[in-house]
């Protein structure tokens, strides 16, 4: 029979680390690649000194990169998007760091607070757009990494013209 005792007896399993599972070197799974963007987000002194921010263009920057992945961060300023899109044969986790981003899907469209995330197939058409009057930042992680992202003339229609140049 469990009890409130049982915790008094065993002890709290997280302040135990040898009966932890080390972490993985390199991730494997969803939920491990749902980790490290999670671990990186945390982790302000990783990525805020190197956020820039563009009028022109959104500003991107490869962040890391491991065994058939790669971990891109991006800024938007208020009115940038990334246009619909899909990653091609590349799965994906996206995560809001700073600032309100708007993704927009086939079944609708969805405002992404700080911290919210995003797992997405290959295939998945969507357009990410910074409606907000605030720039927004973003860390996207692509597994196998990023080769291509062809560009849609919605979110729920085929590609329009295929492949094209990575720009995460």
């Amino acid at each position: 029979m469990n009890s409130d005792n049982d915790l008094q007896i065993a002890g709290d399993i997280l302040e135990v680390p040898h009966l932890l599972q080390p972490p993985r070197e390199h991730p494997a799974t969803v939920a491990d690649f749902v980790g490290l963007a999670r671990a990186i987000a945390a982790d302000r002194s990783q990525w805020a000194h190197l956020v820039r921010y563009d009028a022109a263009t959104r500003w991107y920057h490869r962040l890391r990169t491991g065994p058939g992945y790669e971990v891109w961060l991006l800024s938007w300023v208020p009115g940038q998007g990334s246009g619909p899109h899909d990653h091609g044969r590349s799965s994906g986790v996206l995560t809001v760091l700073d600032g309100t981003l708007t993704e927009r899907t086939g079944r609708g469209t969805r405002a992404l607070a700080a911290g919210a995330q995003r797992v997405f197939a290959p295939g998945y058409v969507h357009e990410v757009v910074n409606d907000a009057l605030e720039p927004a930042v973003s860390l996207h992680v692509y597994y196998p990494g990023l080769t291509e992202m062809p560009m849609h003339d919605s979110p729920h229609c085929e590609a329009r013209t295929g492949p094209r140049p990575v720009t995460a």
